[in-house]
């Protein structure tokens, strides 16, 4: 399997895929979005920050169903703290200079935006599925632009992005990092991982929230803290690490001249994959939260936005660039037997050799508490970082396999009610909304979940012998083709969570705590918000 990967003409096709979807249309469509949204919502990301914070802990309490406002915010934020902050930090950096880091801070400030706008969305069109919620992209395209076709579209690449592309990736950072540090063999620490998952996911998403709302945010501030402490011993080196980044992203420095589209291209494109914005991921988690008004897991959601890059991501690249352990690539060239030959722009005396990962960051923590030591750290921060992700992915393509499901089950009832008297097409309505409402009760789709769980798994296993470019590239075509549906939908969407904002806001200044009300707004088939108003 790995010769097959490794292989010139896999390679190859997998390359011309990646340069489809990953063209500078889609650069440009993600930054224009999330400069709009902010735009059209007065930059609700700024004005409502105090807001996003006091939100985290506020839940709907007198509905039963879904997971709480934390719990959202948590396995979002495990979707979005991954590889992305660790090796993908460490990969901007290597192929798009300094100046990359900036863009990941541009598109994630403005990509709050429309991270508040699609998880608004998420909560307004979202259905109640076996006591829990379920929505995302493939519910509001169906529901909100009236196209099943477009609906199941996205269902299926999200499912197959998440299941299938992007798990490895983040199997692959934690058993290079692992093998490094432990001595251990990948496939063994691949396999490690998959076992640990199956041990999760099996508890469907309860036991996937519980575990993410203690391990995603406890980890995030121990890194965080790890992080102040190399800037504290190195910070005669942190103003001259700003104004390198701060040239590098306008092309101002002579390396930065050179590569400046690259800088543009990689900071934009390791952004949206850290934090998710406008990929069409995060909604599906925000539609499980159990709130009185969408808008506020909408403030949720564009919160933990925040805390992915202009934290987590930016306490790497400070250490990185503080400590320099790093190299700018000039190309990677792929070898006749499947090995790699890098050139550089920028080689620094105490950074790695080869392509940039996650020994760029374990370098500069190495700094100050030696080397052995750093790479422990680092593994095991990326293991937790890296395996609360990949459980997220998991819940974001069963959510899409259930929609597909659902969507079959209502395609055999329109298909079979011409031939049924009414009795007959009454019972067989019921039996239908029975197995919506109650997982399991169609053998199909339940046979389908275990086919994700056992493939799921299969996948992360594979991520740890395969090579992390070709992993990478594979993750980043299924995040750009879910970024392209999701973001031309939630611009022809938009107005309705506008609405939505501006309704919230008004009940706010009266004192009110808001309750969403989708007739006052003229909002149809938003079905869970009018059966709560009946």
């Amino acid at each position: 399997m790995v010769n097959l990967l490794a292989s010139t003409w896999l390679t190859s096709a997998i390359q011309t895929l990646y340069s489809w979807v990953w063209s500078p249309a889609l650069v440009g469509l993600c930054l224009l979005t999330a400069l709009y949204f902010s735009l059209r919502t007065r930059f609700v990301q700024v004005r409502r920050f105090g807001e996003m914070c006091r939100l985290l802990f506020n839940t709907d309490k007198k509905q039963k169903t879904g997971i709480s406002s934390f719990q959202a915010f948590a396995m979002a934020l495990s979707g979005r703290v991954g590889t992305g902050n660790i090796v993908g930090v460490a990969t901007a950096i290597g192929f798009g200079g300094p100046g990359a880091i900036v863009w990941m801070w541009v598109i994630a400030f403005f990509g709050a935006g429309s991270a508040f706008v699609e998880a608004t969305l998420a909560q307004i069109y979202k259905e109640n599925h076996h006591g829990q919620f379920r929505g995302g992209p493939a519910y509001y395209i169906e529901k909100g632009l009236r196209s099943t076709f477009f609906g199941c579209m996205f269902a299926v690449i999200s499912a197959i992005g998440c299941g299938f592309f992007m798990p490895p990736v983040q199997c692959n950072g934690i058993a290079m990092s692992m093998s490094r540090t432990f001595d251990l063999a990948p496939w063994i620490i691949g396999l490690g991982v998959a076992l640990i998952l199956a041990l999760v996911i099996i508890g469907g998403v309860k036991r996937i929230a519980n575990v993410a709302q203690i391990i995603a945010p406890f980890m995030a501030i121990i890194y965080i803290i790890l992080s102040i402490v190399v800037l504290i011993v190195h910070y005669e080196a942190v103003p001259g690490v700003f104004m390198e980044m701060l040239r590098g992203a306008v092309g101002a420095s002579q390396v930065g001249a050179a590569i400046l589209g690259s800088t543009i291209a990689w900071g934009v494109k390791r952004g949206i994959y850290s934090n998710e914005a406008g990929q069409g991921t995060g909604p599906i988690v925000a539609a499980a939260a159990k709130v009185s008004h969408p808008v506020k897991q909408g403030l949720v959601q564009a919160f933990s936005v925040y805390i992915d890059t202009l934290l987590v991501c930016t306490a790497t690249a400070m250490m990185i660039l503080a400590c320099q352990t790093y190299n700018i690539i000039d190309q990677v060239q792929t070898l006749p037997d499947g090995g790699t030959h890098v050139t550089y722009l920028v080689e620094n005396p105490d950074a790695p050799a080869g392509e940039p990962g996650v020994f760029y960051t374990s370098g500069a923590l190495g700094t100050v508490i030696g080397a052995k030591p750093a790479d422990m750290v680092i593994s095991i921060a990326l293991f937790f970082f890296a395996f609360t992700t990949i459980m997220t992915y998991y819940y974001y393509a069963e959510t899409n396999l259930v929609y597909l499901f659902s969507r079959l089950r209502r395609h055999r009832l329109r298909r079979k009610e011409k031939q049924m008297n009414e009795a007959e097409r009454l019972q067989a309505e019921n039996a239908y909304e029975q197995a919506d409402l109650h997982f399991g009760d169609d053998k199909a789709e339940e046979t389908a979940v275990w086919v994700l769980r056992v493939m799921t798994i299969s996948a992360v296993f594979m991520g740890s012998v395969t090579g992390s470019g070709i992993a990478w590239t594979l993750g980043d075509i299924g995040v750009g083709a879910m970024a392209w549906m999701n973001l031309v939908a939630i611009l022809l969407l938009s107005p309705k969570a506008l609405r939505a904002l501006k309704e919230y806001e008004r009940s706010k200044k009266r004192g009110e705590d808001p309750v969403f009300d989708s007739k006052k707004l003229n909002i149809k088939h938003a079905d869970f918000w009018e059966s709560q108003e009946a």
